[in-house]
Parts: structure tokens; C-alpha cells; sequence
């Protein structure tokens, strides 16, 4: 940020380097963010199977799928919009003003009288938690092209810390009252909103912004973009067949490990929670330390590797002893954010980071509609007493054998660009 900073407004004054203070506080608004969308995990199903359901969980299971694909959906559909907003009317206006609306909407959540209420809430949340885009947008905004990835694997740490503590808490506040993990959600997000008021400027110069258009700000006109720059397309196939996979772990994890390891919710959180910290450390310190020498090419390759190694570990070790050990193999798999954001922000101008960033959320939120049904349906055939061959780790194999798709597909992608 300029001298000069503190004569002007934030919303136009950009950051020309990565002041501590702002990445600090991007790293905070996803950690908070996350931390918010956490502490209702362990509490949602069961407010809905409780308070609206009469304890009906066949009838709760069915509608917290409903609202898990619709939350996905609304982030396939407004990412783009709020990147492309985000491109235009600069980043800190756009964050600021999705935390207050996410913030505002855990509220409206926590005094639904019915499942209707419940429903418009978990919709309003989609559409406000889509500002992730916004905040990778501001880190590619204020930190240099050789820098990024280190920059992201704090991202990612951030995301870990929040998956980390936001369950454990809604889960202790749960306790106590269904409903008091959304108040504790919505205090933490206008915390944050009223924190990066005062301390976030903009990161991106007015001669910067781009033109507001419909034909970006939609799914389809966002994920043009990737067909228009070299190697991006094949970079977001990449993207998305990691994130498929990844949904193998919300689908299924918790209904696997009680099948095959006769684990209980308090052995399954346990194991999560250290997932949780090894993720915390990989990309909190790990990445940022070993980014530098490694490069992004090497990076993405040790994470699609050791991610498919740790997939198969799942699969097939059938001892709940020995399960632990596929923790610190699949770590690795935390080099993958950091080096696939890292090589797709290199390919497009400073205008477009937001509209990059919107079309790789709407990849998740694709991937958020498709991974539940895919792999839920391969595990009931797997356990299934009719079924002709039994395997319950088919879901794992079939994570693994994605990797091993983008694995393959980054020789391709990458043979044809720089050397990074």
C-alpha cells in the first residue's frame, strides 16, 4: 500500500505490496469463514431431524443431502458473479459485504420455525460463502507470480484450522443448544466484517478493473475463460478431478469407517481432527518453506502421487490400527492447492484473477453436486449383500484412480508451457 494510503479510501487506495496486516486478514476471513460453516456440521442433521422431522433420521439423511447439493449448487452459480463483481468494483467491497450477508444469514438460521426457513438459509449461505474466490483473487492481487503458492498453502492451512476447530465447537455448543453454533457462526463472521472495515484496503487499482459483463458473471460465460488462455483448460480438468475426488471423504468417510472399522463419531472426529492438523501444518508451514525450491510442476506432481498412495491405503488396509498411517502419506496431497492456483493465476492478466477465481469455484461446486451421488452409490453396491463382488473401499479406489488421470494429464498440460 502506497505512503500516501492513509489520504485516500480504502475501497481506492490498492495495495502495491502484501502488507502483513492484509494477508492477515484474508487469512483470518477464510479461517473464520470456514470456522463458521464448521460449527454447524455436526449440528445441522440433527436440528433437522429433531426440531422439524420428529426424529425421523431416514427422512433428516434425505433432506441434509438436499441441502448439501443445493449449497454446492448456489456455489457453482454465483461464484463467477461475485469474481466478476470482485473485477470490476474492486475486492475489498465484495468480501466485506459477503461476510455481513453470511453473517446475517447464520442469524436468519437460527431462528427458522420450520424447515422452509432452514432451506432459504442454507441458500443464502452458498450464495455469501462464494467470496473464497474473491479472497484467493485478493492474495493473487498483492503478492508476486514467484510468491503465490507459498501464499495459498496459507490459504489452505486456513481452511485446515477452520475444519480443525469449527466442528469440534459446534459440536460442544451443540450440546448445549442446537441452535447456539449458528449465533456463535453468525458473532465470528460480523466480528470479521467489522474487523476488515477498518483494516482491509482494496488490492486491486482502479486502472486495473475490468468491465462488468453477464457473459463472465455466469457459470458458462466464467468457464469460457479457461478455454481462452494456453494450458488453462487442461490445468482446470486437473483441478477438477482432485476435487471430485476429494468429495470421496464428506460422502463417504464417516458411513466407511463405522462399516469396516466399527469406529463410533468419536473415533471418526479424532482421526478427522488429526487429518485436520497434519493439513494445518502441510500447508501452513510445509508448503511455505519447500515452495521455493520445489516449484509449482514438482509440487503438483507429489500431491496427485501421494494423494492417489493414500486413496488406496484407505481401500484397502482393513485394521483401524493401521489407517493412521495413511495420514502423513496423503499429507502430501496438501501441495495441490497452492501449485494448481499458483500455475493458473500465471496465465491470466491482473483483470481477470476474479473471474479465474469464480470459474474455479464453480469447478468445486460441480464437483460438490456430482461427488455425493457418485461415490454414495459405489459404497452401497460396495456393501451391499447382493452385490457380486464386495468392496467397501471401491469409492477410494475410485479417488485414487482420478489422481492418477490428473497425474498423467499434467505431463500433457505442462510439457507444452514454462518451466516453473
Amino acid at each position: 500500500m502506497s505512503p500516501n494510503s492513509d489520504q485516500a479510501p480504502k475501497d481506492t487506495q490498492p495495495t502495491k505490496t502484501p502488507r502483513q496486516a492484509t494477508i492477515i486478514f484474508i487469512f483470518i476471513t477464510v479461517v473464520l469463514d470456514v470456522l463458521s460453516l464448521g460449527v454447524i456440521i455436526p449440528v445441522l442433521p440433527k436440528l433437522i431431524e429433531e426440531e422439524f422431522l420428529n426424529g425421523d433420521t431416514a427422512r433428516a439423511a434425505l433432506y441434509t443431502g438436499y441441502f448439501g447439493t443445493t449449497w454446492a449448487a448456489m456455489q457453482f452459480l454465483f461464484s463467477p458473479l461475485l469474481g466478476a463483481l470482485s473485477d470490476r468494483f474492486g475486492r475489498r467491497k465484495v468480501i466485506l459485504i459477503s461476510c455481513l450477508g453470511l453473517g446475517l444469514d447464520y442469524i436468519l438460521m437460527a431462528l427458522a420455525p420450520n424447515l422452509t426457513w432452514l432451506f432459504v438459509g442454507r441458500v443464502l449461505s452458498g450464495i455469501t460463502a462464494a467470496s473464497f474466490a474473491t479472497a484467493s483473487a485478493y492474495i493473487a492481487d498483492v503478492t508476486p507470480p514467484e510468491k503465490r503458492a507459498g501464499s495459498f498453502g496459507m490459504i489452505g492451512a486456513a481452511w485446515g484450522i477452520g475444519f480443525v476447530i469449527g466442528p469440534a465447537l459446534g459440536g460442544y455448543l451443540g450440546a448445549v443448544d442446537l441452535r447456539l453454533p449458528f449465533w456463535a457462526a453468525a458473532a465470528l463472521t460480523l466480528i470479521n466484517v467489522v474487523y476488515g472495515f477498518f483494516i482491509l484496503p482494496e488490492s486491486l487499482p482502479l486502472e486495473d478493473r475490468s468491465k462488468f459483463s453477464w457473459r463472465k458473471a455466469n457459470p458458462g460465460g466464467s468457464l469460457k475463460l479457461l478455454r481462452s488462455h494456453p494450458e488453462l483448460l487442461g490445468l482446470a480438468s486437473i483441478l477438477l478431478l482432485y476435487q471430485l475426488a476429494h468429495q470421496v471423504y464428506p460422502s463417504v468417510f464417516v458411513l466407511f469407517a463405522g462399516h469396516r472399522f466399527s469406529w463410533g463419531t468419536e473415533r471418526v472426529g479424532l482421526f478427522l481432527m488429526v487429518v485436520g492438523i497434519v493439513g494445518v501444518i502441510m500447508q501452513g508451514y510445509v508448503v511455505r518453506r519447500t515452495s521455493g525450491f520445489l516449484g509449482e510442476r514438482r509440487m503438483l506432481h507429489v500431491a496427485l502421487l501421494f494423494g492417489a498412495a493414500g486413496y488406496l491405503l484407505y481401500a484397502f488396509i482393513d485394521s483401524g490400527r493401521w489407517i493412521w498411517i495413511a495420514i502423513p502419506v496423503f499429507a502430501l496431497v496438501g501441495f495441490f492447492s497452492p501449485a494448481i492456483q499458483g500455475l493458473m493465476t500465471k496465465r491470466v492478466g491482473r483483470d481477470e484473477q476474479g473471474q479465474l477465481q469464480g470459474a474455479n469455484s464453480s469447478l468445486m461446486g460441480i464437483a460438490g453436486m456430482l461427488g455425493p451421488v457418485i461415490f454414495t452409490r459405489i459404497f452401497y453396491a460396495g456393501i451391499n449383500e447382493n452385490s457380486d463382488y464386495q468392496m467397501p473401499g471401491a469409492p477410494f479406489v475410485l479417488a485414487a484412480g482420478l489422481h492418477v488421470v490428473g497425474i498423467i494429464l499434467s505431463f500433457f498440460v505442462l510439457s507444452r508451457g514454462p518451466r516453473e
